[in-house]
């Protein structure tokens, strides 16, 4: 269950600052536990359990230190600090293994979210890569179930931690898609997102993860950005 608290009085505080107008984060890393996500100090989002994500909420722009802690507890995880632009959406995955020597390591990757609404007829959608067990990989994206032989994937050899660019796509009033992620070079599946339905003028994000734990079976989470 996504569980999110507004910022707190001490956000209120700073209510005469601009704000950046949107920030979610995304829990990514399959051995780690739950957590609480801290903004200056003031805890923002509560209990995000492995491969759920919280909805946007408003930070203030400017420099902000964010800190992960294991949920409900004093733990801290890491600090991270990042520039918020004012008027800007952004992403914040927690990827990568939290196990101490294991590689790739923990990390907080922050994206911008190109939530401009799409004309009407298409649909925009973003692959992220963030299974760490997964090595390099090329996305294929075509209508359901279609065979992959002599099919030229849309994007090719990305790496952990890599984003595509927002992918435009014709929908009409509504149209089904699906996306499979292969290793690099070959046309082995590792990935598949099964049936995917996109609307006129939606836009959606889709990460592909680790199994809780680490390692496969993969899967993917898809957020809706916009619509």
């Amino acid at each position: 269950m996504r569980k999110f608290l507004t910022l707190t009085a001490a956000v209120c505080l700073l209510a005469t600052l601009s704000f950046a107008q949107r920030v979610r984060v995304v829990h990514a890393s399959p051995d780690a536990p739950a957590v609480d996500i801290y903004v200056d100090g003031q805890i923002a989002l509560t209990g995000i359990p492995f491969g759920q994500y919280t909805d946007y909420v408003d930070v203030p722009s400017g420099q902000r230190t964010f800190s992960i802690f294991v949920a409900g507890t004093s733990t801290r995880v890491a600090d991270f600090t990042w520039f918020l632009t004012p008027g800007l959406d952004y992403t914040a995955l927690a990827m990568g293994f939290a196990a101490p020597g294991k590689s790739p390591s923990f990390r907080l990757m922050f994206l911008f979210d190109g939530n401009t609404e799409p004309d009407e007829g298409f649909a925009k959608v973003r692959v992220i890569h963030a299974a760490p067990s997964a090595p390099a990989v090329d996305v294929y994206w075509t209508k359901p179930f279609l065979a992959l032989k002599g099919r030229t994937p849309v994007l090719t050899g990305v790496p952990f931690g890599g984003a595509s660019s927002y992918l435009t796509v014709p929908t009409g009033k509504a149209a089904q898609y699906q996306a499979r992620v292969v290793v690099a070079g070959t046309q082995t599946v590792a990935i598949d997102s099964g049936r995917l339905v996109l609307s006129s003028q939606e836009v959606r994000t889709i990460i592909a993860l680790d199994n809780e734990g680490g390692g496969a079976p993969f899967r993917v989470i898809v957020l809706r950005d916009r619509n």
